[in-house]
């Protein structure tokens, strides 16, 4: 049976999901954004008995105490809320699961503090440059202070339904509508709960979005300080050096093929959208490139594999960007496998 129980640690007060009294090597799942860890549900209740997985929700997500994101710190209020909740369970070296820009939070981790990581699982894992304004599988900026990235490419249609609580589809920035277009390639057969952990999201200048500044490169606008999006901009959050980590924990990168979200040519990413014409005044493919997403990924991973790390990439065909939801049977195969062989 799995139950929600809230954890105080020395940062911020935790809601974790768990299996009630189950024991065995920990597995700790790490939602994406605009979620909450209910979407790990069905992995959890699908794990074998060796395992105690625990799903967390990230601060200003689900039940956890909503403190303010400093964006300026790139993921590191979530990665560090995240060793609070370690070491306050008593912990050892973990199993870590993330998923989406959890995936930015797990690498986080790693590149801070590799003992304490076992196994890493990226699932379709925001970039190691973050999201938004890079171009190149270096990920240099396409733009010194951020621009197309950040807060301000948030869809306000979107944001003001979220708000709201709407639970509807009648328009397509619902969070409903999100979830059935976006998130996953087809239709989830039990969407209500999604909705409801999509709904628990935190929104304002703190949260989700951010804010936002004025920026005389196109879109118009750079990220702020403050704020989901803002931590997962480039100006911000980086991981260029796994390599560099010791030890090397095995990782697996399994990703739904269909993803738009985490995709070379990401409907959520400004630049991309400015060459399909959706965003208006895009000054073309030499002054803003799109943000090769996988390849960025890929190559950050093939360097952590020259230097002695095992990695194995899965890809998922005709799954998108929730592919633990939408291939159960084909994801849970994969992690257990890296599971077993940690």
């Amino acid at each position: 049976m799995i139950t929600d129980r809230l954890i105080a640690t020395d940062r911020l007060t935790v809601n974790h999901a768990e299996i009630e009294g189950r024991t065995g090597e920990p597995v700790v799942l790490l939602h994406g954004n605009v979620s909450s860890g209910v979407f790990w549900h069905p992995t959890m209740a699908d794990l074998p008995e060796r395992y105690r997985p625990l799903a967390p929700d990230l601060r200003g997500f689900g039940d956890t105490e909503p403190l303010p994101v400093d964006a300026t710190r790139g993921l590191r209020d979530h990665s560090e809320d995240l060793l609070s909740y370690l070491e306050a369970l008593a912990l050892g070296p973990v199993h870590l699961v993330g998923w989406s820009m959890g995936g930015g939070v797990a690498m986080q981790l790693l590149r801070d503090r590799p003992e304490l990581v076992r196994s890493l699982t990226l699932v379709n894992p925001v970039s190691p440059y973050g999201f938004g304004g890079t171009h190149g599988v270096d990920g240099k900026l396409n733009s010194p202070d951020g621009a197309g990235s950040g807060a301000g490419g948030a869809a306000p249609e979107f944001v003001r339904l979220l708000s709201e609580g709407e639970r509807g589809a009648d328009s397509p920035f619902a969070p409903r509508s999100v979830l059935d277009t976006s998130y996953v390639s087809e239709p989830l057969a039990e969407p209500d709960r999604y909705v409801a952990a999509m709904l628990s999201t935190r929104t304002g200048e703190d949260h989700y979005p951010g804010d936002s500044r004025p920026s005389d490169t196109w879109p118009g606008s750079a990220p702020g300080g403050r704020g989901v999006l803002n931590s997962i901009a480039p100006v911000h959050f980086r991981i260029d050096d796994l390599e560099r980590v010791e030890p090397k924990p095995p990782i697996l990168w399994i990703r739904g093929a269909a993803d738009v979200i985490i995709s070379d040519t990401s409907l959520f990413d400004l630049a991309h959208l400015g060459a399909l014409g959706v965003v208006p005044g895009w000054p073309g493919e030499d002054v803003c490139p799109a943000q090769p997403m996988v390849a960025q990924t890929r190559a950050v991973l093939d360097r952590y594999a020259a230097a002695g790390g095992r990695v194995r990439e899965v890809v998922v065909e005709g799954a998108g960007h929730s592919v633990h939801l939408e291939r159960p049977k084909e994801f849970l195969a994969a992690l257990v496998e890296t599971l077993a062989g940690a």
